[in-house]
């Protein structure tokens, strides 16, 4: 598995490798709507995480997450965690 220092190098890394859908969570699947795909829990696998962790706090933290679906569609999901973050991260 590979290292990054940024958030924004790891997306750009996992793009440049074919994970170029973006899904975001929805309460019981992932949603991708430049595609209208969902995927259901038993619909895809996790193949790499990455958290980044900033300062001391707990703000703007995130976890990326590269997947693949059955069907070969490869994806990413940012999970945010902490006060501030926002759900809405621009590539």
């Amino acid at each position: 598995m590979k290292s990054y220092r940024t958030l924004a190098d790891a997306l750009d890394d996992l793009r440049k490798r074919g994970y170029d859908a973006d899904f975001e969570q929805q309460s019981d699947c992932l949603y991708c709507s430049d595609l209208d795909l969902r995927l259901y829990e038993e619909e895809f696998r996790i193949d790499e995480v990455y958290r980044f962790v900033k300062g001391s706090g707990m703000d703007d933290n995130a976890v990326v997450y590269a997947l693949t679906s059955p069907t070969g569609v490869r994806g990413i999901i940012v999970d945010g965690f902490g006060a501030s973050f926002k759900n809405n991260i621009q590539t």
